[in-house]
């Protein structure tokens, strides 16, 4: 099949390196404009831009969709070029920009985005953190027919898998990026017209896209929910804390069994309870989570018992303060 490609991210660029694989033809791609990154903030091509480069796909990196919009000259290029690339359909994986009613249009058998989550629930910008943070047992990837909603368009395909209670954002990230450029290939591979699925009104949920206040810890909130937000939000934004004054990332906790306790007995949240080579125990608005790996800034990830040789075990402090 003769495809127009839009996407940005390592996610994106799966799906994107399966089409080429499997021998469909890429007449153009579509990614972000490069951005600065790293410590230097230097210009950096996307991953979907990169693999397109190697394989001297033709390429466009538009600002913005919108005709009327900030970046009309943009625009309208792509629509040149979208046209010209004569593509049977558009496959369209985490791009990060709009596509407006001329876009969705252009090509016959129409645009099919590959989502990250068990639609409806968790359409939206971040379905996988918001999935690990909510405590789901179970997400997926649904191939969708694009309409202007908000990954509103009907389901052509619908694939599921368990989310395990060790799972991060990176972790189950990779696991759907793979389920889902296998989907998208298999729904490729069915005759047309392709059979789909409007999405049910029941149960539609809203994945917002994650602030790095999020991060912040709130020693108040239940040992559980922590727990999961720490695996949410790794590797992004990362959870952290202050520890003795100075910012302290967590990248891995678990939340411990609560056992029964008087209320006026109960410790102030962020109070360190406990330290040792297992964890640094932590009381919480409910329960006690277990530090297993911390960073401090400019330093690398470490498990508790190489943090603690470096540092005093700060039994009696309250983080956060």
């Amino acid at each position: 099949m003769r495809l127009i490609f839009a996407g940005t991210p390592e996610f994106a660029q799966q799906a994107l390196v399966a089409l080429h694989a499997a021998g469909h033809e890429i007449a153009l791609v579509l990614t972000q404009p490069d951005r600065p990154a790293g410590r230097g903030l230097q210009l950096q091509a996307s991953p979907v831009k990169q693999f397109a480069q190697a394989h001297q796909l033709p390429l466009a990196q538009p600002r913005s969709l919108r005709l009327d919009g900030k970046y009309p000259d943009d625009a309208r290029a792509a629509q040149q070029a979208m046209a010209q690339a004569q593509a049977d359909a558009m496959v369209v994986a985490a791009y990060g920009l709009i596509l407006p009613a001329w876009a969705l249009a252009v090509p016959p058998l129409g645009c099919l985005n590959i989502h990250a989550s068990l639609l409806p629930r968790w359409r939206g910008a971040a379905p996988i953190h918001r999935a690990i943070e909510a405590g789901d047992a179970q997400t997926g990837v649904c191939i969708m027919q694009m309409d202007v909603g908000l990954d509103t368009g009907a389901v052509l395909l619908r694939r599921a898998i368990d989310i395990h209670p060790d799972d991060t954002t990176a972790s189950l990230h990779d696991r759907l990026a793979q389920l889902g450029a296998q989907a998208m290939l298999d729904v490729l591979a069915q005759a047309q017209p392709w059979a789909a699925q409007p999405q049910v009104e029941a149960g539609i949920t809203y994945a917002a896209k994650i602030d790095k206040h999020e991060a912040l810890i709130d020693w108040s909130l239940p040992a559980s929910v922590l727990a999961r937000r720490i695996r949410a939000f790794d590797p992004f934004p990362g959870a952290h804390t202050l520890w003795q004054g100075q910012p302290l990332k967590i990248w891995s906790a678990l939340a411990l069994p609560v056992q029964s306790q008087a209320p006026a007995s109960a410790p102030t949240p962020g109070l360190v309870l406990q330290a040792n080579a297992h964890g640094l125990d932590v009381a919480t608005g409910d329960g006690v989570l277990r530090l297993l790996q911390l960073q401090k800034p400019g330093g690398k990830r470490l498990a508790v018992a190489d943090f603690l040789r470096g540092t005093a075990d700060g039994l009696g402090q309250t983080l956060g303060t």
